[in-house]
């Protein structure tokens, strides 16, 4: 049976747009107040009316998680106006694939400034707080879902430095996770295959058109279809853990 979340809070990075607007939206479905943290404000703004229009309590941060005291802002400014930090889906990331020779490594920068680093920075400051839900929220346990890929688990030509950072956060996922288990906090990872959102759209042309063709005859996943997995994970009795899910469409092969 899936537990309500009702006087919990959940901070969402990446929130804009995608999985992780998906993801605030089914999460304040179930009763958590969400905090929203991306860099695009004007949409965080439109998801918190949607939320709260719905009923809900949303608030929205504008905040770049690749600088480590933006990220601890977001943390702590999540806390001091919801009052807690029960669930983090760290979920900010982006996808530049390509061949490592010739590459523009200012991609490669930017993969490991948020897909590692980012995840990282938000990982540590709220931890704390995480810790502490677990020991005195109304659920006796806290949830930190951070998001990788089937990319972190099967590395493919052409996404050598992507494969990097999302095999580095199943590493420091599984880690954490046997870190703070004992004290019932959950560490958890949800690894999607091909998602239909904006993720592509930040390839250079000639590596899109790409991947256009190797998913052309594929029914991608949609967004809400991770969100899904997020809050199963997340609405698990006390006693019970998922570690990992891996989540691809039906005919992604590989």
């Amino acid at each position: 049976m899936a537990e309500r979340l009702d006087g919990t809070v959940a901070l969402i990075t990446g929130a804009s747009s995608g999985i992780g607007a998906a993801a605030a939206r089914t999460l304040a479905g179930h009763g958590a107040a969400v905090s929203l943290v991306a860099r695009r404000k004007d949409r965080l703004d439109e998801l918190v009316e949607e939320i709260e229009a719905a009923g809900g309590k949303a608030l929205a941060i504008e905040a770049d998680v690749t600088g480590q005291d933006r990220a601890r802002n977001a943390v702590e400014r999540t806390v001091s106006e919801l009052g807690r930090l029960d669930t983090v889906f760290n979920n900010a990331g982006v996808m530049l694939l390509g061949p490592v020779e010739g590459a523009p490594t200012e991609e490669w920068d930017r993969m490991v400034d948020l897909n590692v680093k980012g995840l990282l920075y938000v990982a540590h400051a709220a931890l704390p707080h995480l810790l502490r839900a677990a020991e005195d929220g109304p659920r006796g346990v806290a949830d930190l879902v951070n998001t990788s890929s089937v990319a972190g688990r099967r590395a493919r030509v052409g996404s050598a430095v992507y494969n990097l950072t999302k095999f580095g956060v199943g590493a420091f996922s599984e880690s954490l996770r046997q870190e703070v288990a004992g004290r019932h906090v959950r560490v958890s990872l949800v690894e999607p295959g091909v998602v239909d959102t904006e993720l592509q759209s930040h390839l250079r042309e000639e590596i899109r058109e790409q991947t256009r063709e190797r998913f052309a005859k594929i029914e991608m996943l949609q967004s809400e279809d991770i969100a899904d997995a997020v809050a199963y994970i997340v609405t698990r009795p006390r006693r019970v853990a998922i570690n990992e899910v891996l989540i691809r469409p039906t005919e992604q092969a590989d």
